[in-house]
């Protein structure tokens, strides 16, 4: 790896400070080098605030040193006024003339346009860099523009012989444990990194999940029901502790302060109405947590970006077995005596 893929690894690893705080924005980190010395870095902190190529410049003790200096940035700076002033006029105004980048924007508003701005002020671009790398890290960001839906991640626990759950009385007998608390912790992790999670009645009644981040540090998720009928008793978790639900119903209801009924079609295209909307609600991620019947469904539609699959230490020897991916892994890793195997689909 050389000095500039070196610098852009950086910018990558600041980027991902920013997971689940970010979106709709995308994950950006910056790194201002003089004299092959880096003077300044930053990323993108918080939705509305300042963007990384500000963080960074703000951050550089000596500003008289910039127009000698190289900005590096895994994403095209922006050229327009948002939440926040373009970021190529204050490169443009600091008169740093050597500009690295990772991969062009593909948001509408920008998407090559932060490039022409700089080389029209006469900057020396370079495009590129660590490409693969920096397109990786804003997945969900690419996938919401150019797929028009969010990324979507599906996510189960399954036991050494490729059970979900145990066949059980749900009114009296809660769902056995399969995975550890480690996994359990990556879990919650994981939530505060997405837009939203969702899942299907039958979970919500026989689970009665919380759905929210109680052994990680972050912001919730948007909660997201199933409840064609609206049979799912009040007295749920996921309706009792203020946090913002919606329920994808057939019928109407009113909304109550925390809780949206958003009525869809639950015909044939349930998983395609369901992504349509959550587009339209600028949820560029999304996981899908459960049952057996909503995973099936969105693998039955080949409507998922990749998969997360933790295998406990245990045996049911019966039960709901676990959902089918007949795509190879593309990592296996041990969390103490569980693994996790992820799935990546390439077809989407």
């Amino acid at each position: 790896m050389n000095n500039i893929e070196i610098y852009m690894q950086r910018c990558l690893e600041l980027a991902k400070n920013g997971l689940g705080n970010v979106s709709p924005n995308p994950l950006v980190g910056c790194v201002i080098v003089h004299n092959k010395q880096i003077i300044g870095e930053g990323y993108h902190r918080q939705y509305g605030e300042t963007h990384a190529e500000v963080n960074a410049i703000n951050s550089v003790k000596d500003k008289s040193l910039l127009p000698d200096a190289e900005i590096y940035i895994n994403l095209e700076p922006c050229s327009h006024y948002g939440k926040t002033p373009p970021c190529c006029d204050l490169i443009i105004e600091h008169g740093i003339k050597k500009v690295f980048i990772g991969s062009n924007d593909s948001s509408q508003e920008v998407s090559g346009k932060g490039i022409e701005k700089l080389i029209a002020a006469g900057h020396n671009i370079k495009t590129g860099v660590l490409h693969e790398e920096a397109i990786g890290i804003n997945r969900r960001f690419y996938t919401y523009h150019k797929h028009r839906r969010p990324y979507i991640i599906l996510k189960w626990a399954k036991t050494l012989d490729g059970f979900i759950d145990k066949i059980r009385d749900y009114e009296n007998e809660k769902a056995a444990r399969i995975s550890n608390e480690i996994s359990r912790s990556l879990v919650h992790k994981w939530r505060s990194e997405e837009d939203a999670i969702i899942v299907g009645t039958n979970t919500a009644v026989r689970d009665n999940p919380q759905l929210n981040v109680r052994d990680w540090s972050g912001k919730n998720p948007l909660r997201i029901v199933l409840d064609r009928d609206l049979r799912l008793p009040d007295s749920l978790r996921v309706f009792k502790d203020g946090q913002s639900t919606v329920v994808y119903t057939a019928q109407e209801k009113t909304d109550t302060d925390d809780i949206e009924y958003a009525k869809i079609n639950f015909d044939e295209h349930l998983v395609k109405n369901i992504i349509a909307d959550l587009y339209n609600r600028n949820i560029q991620s999304v996981i899908v947590e459960g049952g057996k019947m909503l995973l099936d469904a969105f693998i039955d539609s080949n409507m998922w970006d990749e998969a997360r699959v933790l295998v406990g230490n245990n045996t049911f020897g019966d039960g709901i077995p676990t959902p089918v991916i007949k795509l190879p892994t593309v990592c296996i890793e041990d969390i103490d005596d569980n693994k996790l195997l992820t799935y990546r689909n390439s077809t989407t």
